[in-house]
């Protein structure tokens, strides 16, 4: 039997499920022990759970001790926990000079408060002189929504300036983007994943993500504070394809301050990228140059996977799955504490994936087989669960459903349940 897998996102996973707060019943769900998995996995003896770091160590540990001791079977390679995911990974090695230029006009923009960039190309230095700037509006090339940001311009060369989220975020009706994009819930094509991973698809130079809170949906403190932490990507076979020369962020205004030097309105162009016909606009005379250095290597993480065989259809695979990465230690807060506990993402969302793990573990056997995965390096990109789909354990033909948490959030409970996939 052929399947057309679903991947959900569930917020709200455990709002239906039978609680216990004092005891652990058959088939269960344990609050008090869910909690306490929150509370561990937050605890400053994680680190923040940085992938290839001490935090990672103890992360393996603990989900391959919790897995063994309710009786799962090994799910990951050669009849271990874990499945090896290569990464690449890029340090900043020493400052970055940024320097837009337009006529007599230079303004060298600051690495950190003002703009971020990286590259994921395993190279020790990168150097981009000149090149013009192109506002891409939200950079989307979705066929199936009948949406081209790009119509055929040439971008070879060029910095694709890109707007933050998907065309139809802030589209109201009477646009062209209202309701494509699934509205106010971000698509793919709204990730700064997506927008990366297309400049370089597009042959461009570098590309920016303008940043605004509401779009994003995180401060730009968010994006300053992990900044100095190692950026990740899987290994490629040819990273200079698949990757821009440098990729990042500009504050809003920033980005705005750079139009008008090329006589155009931010706020106009963003609102002409909510219409179908957009089309990209260059930053007459206006030319930006990135110069940094770096150090390149590669690391190894792991995903996390245990597994009940399922009585009635074992070659067919249900997961139910939550990163478990965080941010590691990255630039010290007000008080200096400098580790990132991720306790809300995605403490909380392992903690679901275990606890259900329980639940599995102490009921009736399932009919179809359910693997129970923690992913690695989520935060740099879904690194994890794309390695995954790269290098599936279980066929992907017979995986009926992969079920991921991500980020419980405190306050009232919220029906958040996205279906992604052929249904």
């Amino acid at each position: 039997m052929t399947f057309k897998p679903v991947f959900l996102s569930l917020a709200a996973l455990l709002a239906a499920a039978p609680v216990h707060a004092q005891s652990s019943t058959e088939g269960a769900i344990d609050a008090n022990r869910l909690n306490e998995s929150v509370r561990i996995l937050a605890s400053d003896e994680f680190e923040g759970r940085g992938p290839a770091t001490a935090g990672e160590e103890k992360t393996v540990e603990w989900l391959s001790q919790e897995f063994a001791a309710m009786g799962l079977e090994p799910g990951g390679e050669d009849g271990s926990w874990v499945q090896t995911v290569r990464l690449s990974r890029t340090r900043q090695d020493g400052p970055a000079v940024i320097t837009a230029q337009a006529g007599d006009w230079t303004r060298t923009l600051e690495r950190g408060p003002e703009v971020l960039v990286s590259s994921d190309r395993p190279v020790s230095h990168v150097t981009v002189a000149d090149a013009p700037i192109v506002f891409v509006g939200y950079g989307a090339d979705a066929a199936e929504q009948g949406w081209d940001d790009f119509k055929d311009v040439d971008l070879t060369g060029k910095i694709m300036m890109v707007l933050v989220n998907d065309p139809d975020f802030e589209a109201a009706e009477g646009d062209d983007a209202f309701g494509r994009f699934g509205g106010r819930a971000m698509t793919f094509y709204g990730r700064w994943t997506y927008k990366f991973a297309e400049a370089a698809r597009q042959g461009a130079a570098g590309v920016l993500v303008v940043h605004e809170t509401a779009g994003a949906g995180y401060p730009w403190s968010t994006l300053e504070n992990s900044a100095l932490a190692p950026k990740l990507d899987i290994v490629r076979a040819d990273p200079n394809a698949e990757r821009a020369p440098f990729q990042g962020w500009i504050q809003r205004d920033r980005a705005a301050e750079l139009l008008g030097r090329a006589g155009l309105d931010y706020d106009t162009l963003k609102q002409a990228a909510k219409q179908a016909d957009f089309r990209p606009v260059e930053l007459s005379g206006v030319t930006l140059s990135v110069d940094f250095g770096q150090v390149a290597d590669q690391v190894v993480s792991r995903n996390v996977l245990g597994r009940i065989t399922g009585s009635e259809r074992p070659d067919e695979t249900v997961i139910y799955s939550a990163h478990w990465d965080a941010y590691g230690i990255g630039k010290p807060a007000p008080d200096g504490d400098v580790i990132y506990n991720g306790a809300v993402d995605n403490a909380t969302g392992v903690a679901a994936v275990v606890e259900l793990a329980h639940a599995f573990a102490e009921g009736p056997k399932p009919k179809r087989s359910v693997v129970f995965a923690a992913w690695t390096a989520e935060e740099a990109g879904l690194l994890g669960a794309t390695w995954y789909a790269a290098h599936p354990l279980y066929p992907l033909e017979t995986t009926v459903a992969n079920i991921n948490v991500d980020s419980f959030l405190p306050g009232p409970a919220e029906p958040e349940i996205v279906v992604i996939g052929y249904g």
